[in-house]
């Protein structure tokens, strides 16, 4: 419910603050004292349409604040959490600011929020109901959701099951359309997959061999100049047949060991010496191991070249290096995996489209069968309610519209709206196209007395829906509105005492000229001998007598045995 709420610059407001309880609560004054400007306010604030022509003549900004108390686990902390907007006690608050430039700055506890996120927040908070707004009754798409609130438990869980199938079989079409809408891409990528996995297959790459090969190559193709180096190498090591080099080392080996011992220097000398003429050695041995070896095969030489060719083609195709090319060998084998499955079980899917279709169909003419039977029992609640309207004469009907052969959506088989027939003779009608005044009036309260508690919503707002009745009507339309206050907070505008009478608060709106010529509006909160008066010149108008002020407190005496009765009823 809305607690409180505070206006800054708005309109003709300079400044107003007003705290609401509870109940029914009536805004009463003259006409065009600004009783319609606080709806707006209230209607901005829950993320109505804003603009600058709102914001107070001389001012830059206009602001607005609304705290509103939420019931816990209710519909309000569900779209906050789905927004992410903390809440940790029962309170929101709603902050509007509008600036002449066009800027708007919204906040719900705080949170900086664009005007849709408070607009899915405000739509939970309060619905306005006035004689030309297009709230949730009068959007004839909407009628179906209002129908199955009605209807409660009894579909809730076969509409579940029902939409988790729906969102199922959407995926599934979408897949399968999307295979046969792109059936000469797929296949040309599956002939892809197909080449360039058998290809790297065939090539069975090995990590590593591409530097192996590299080095092979070189001495094939160098042969002539590492025979050539080798052997001279060798030649010079061994020398000729009178002494070689390596002999002269080993001599001169023998030669320090004689003396090494006699001083520490002529031992590093010898350790030298043996190191050089044992590695000398070990060079003489490898030397001539590598000639024996050596060997040119142009045969062997044209393979490596080869192989390295396709190594370097795989590379270049599919990565930077024999891992890289690999890698890639793993995905797109899982990918044609993947392909050749779906290709296989093509009609597997198809199958399995059509019996989740077929499960559909059934399930969505359960969930018809179940809707018109409650509502059979909608109408009959709804007929009683117009009755006690003075509107027994109107008849209230669910159309049911079902979509094409075969068709369903995630709601089920048909498409719904509700219709009247106001007069006996004419014909019935959409609810949406109901045009008359004082019968929308009543047709839209009598629904909402039903829909206010199923929506959720914690505020109605009702203004002005009594223009164009008067005598009984009036008094029914007043009851109704109490009734519907005791299941949400029921805040109306009205011109007639009877409403007033009925309501469990009244504030008296008024303007005035302040000392520097500027219109204000102000608003009191009225009781007692206040309240008879206002009453009062709502009955009478301009001239207030002792017999209007008695009919006045008369009125208040027989609101408050109605309202009794209405509480003893709905306990």
């Amino acid at each position: 419910m809305l607690k409180e709420i505070s206006i800054k610059d708005f309109a003709i407001i300079d400044k107003l603050s007003i705290k609401y309880e509870s109940g029914m609560t009536a805004l009463t004054g003259e006409t065009g004292a600004g009783k319609s400007i606080i709806i707006d306010a209230v209607g901005l604030l829950a993320g109505g349409r804003g603009s600058q022509h709102f914001i107070r003549a001389g001012e830059n900004k206009a602001v607005l604040q609304g705290l509103f108390e939420v019931p816990k686990n209710g519909f309000t902390e569900a779209r906050l959490d789905e927004f992410g907007i903390d809440h940790e006690d029962d309170d929101v608050i709603l902050q509007r600011e509008l600036y002449r430039n066009g800027r708007n700055v919204c906040r719900i506890n705080g949170m900086l929020v664009n005007t849709s996120t408070l607009k899915k927040v405000g739509e939970t908070l309060v619905d306005i109901y006035g004689q030309n707004e297009h709230q949730s009754l009068m959007q004839s798409d909407k009628h179906i959701y209002l129908l199955d609130e009605f209807i409660g438990t009894k579909i809730e869980k076969e509409l579940a099951v029902y939409q988790e199938k729906y969102e199922e079989y959407l995926k599934l079409k979408k897949r399968i359309e999307t295979k046969n809408q792109n059936e000469k891409e797929w296949a040309q990528r599956l002939d892809m997959l197909k080449f360039q996995v058998n290809e790297i297959e065939k090539a069975d790459l090995i990590n590593g061999e591409e530097e192996k090969l590299i080095s092979e190559r070189n001495r094939l193709n160098n042969f002539q100049m590492i025979n050539q180096s080798l052997s001279m190498a060798l030649a010079n090591i061994e020398g000729d047949e009178t002494l070689s080099p390596i002999d002269m080392i080993g001599q001169s080996m023998s030669e320090i060991e004689n003396v090494e011992k006699i001083d520490e220097d002529f031992k590093q000398i010898s350790e030298n010496i043996n190191g050089a003429f044992y590695m000398l050695q070990d060079a003489t041995s490898a030397i001539s191991n590598q000639l024996d070896s050596l060997e040119f095969d142009q045969g062997r030489l044209d393979e490596v070249e080869a192989r390295l060719n396709t190594i370097y083609e795989l590379k270049h195709k599919y990565g930077d290096s024999i891992q890289q090319v690999l890698e890639y060998y793993e995905k797109i084998s899982v990918e044609l995996s993947e392909m050749k499955s779906e290709s296989a079980n093509g009609d597997d899917l198809e199958a399995k489209l059509g019996h989740l279709k077929n499960d559909l169909i059934k399930r969505g003419e359960k969930l018809t069968k179940i809707r018109r039977k409650g509502s059979e029992l909608l109408t009959k609640t709804i007929h009683q309610q117009l009755a006690d309207l003075y509107m027994e004469k109107t008849v209230f009907e669910v159309h049911f519209k079902e979509l094409s052969q075969g068709t369903f959506n995630k709601n089920g088989m048909e498409s719904i709206e509700f219709y009247i027939q106001t007069n006996p003779g004419e014909e019935m009608q959409p609810l949406v196209k109901i045009a008359s005044g004082g019968e929308l009036s009543r047709i839209m309260l009598a629904l909402k007395t039903i829909f206010s508690k199923l929506q959720g919503v914690t505020s109605i707002i009702f203004d002005e829906v009594d223009t164009g009745v008067s005598g009984r009507v009036a008094q029914a339309i007043a009851n109704k509105i109490h009734h519907v206050s005791l299941k949400s907070q029921a805040l109306c505008i009205t011109h007639l005492p009877q409403v007033a009478a009925m309501a469990d608060h009244q504030y008296f709106i008024a303007k005035h000229v302040d000392k520097n010529n500027r219109t204000e509006t102000t608003i009191t909160a009225i009781n007692g001998s206040d309240r008879i008066n206002e009453l009062a010149r709502m009955l009478a108008g301009t001239t207030v007598t002792k017999l209007t002020l008695e009919h006045a407190e008369e009125l208040l005496q027989l609101a408050d045995q109605e309202k009794s009765s209405d509480l003893h009823k709905s306990s």
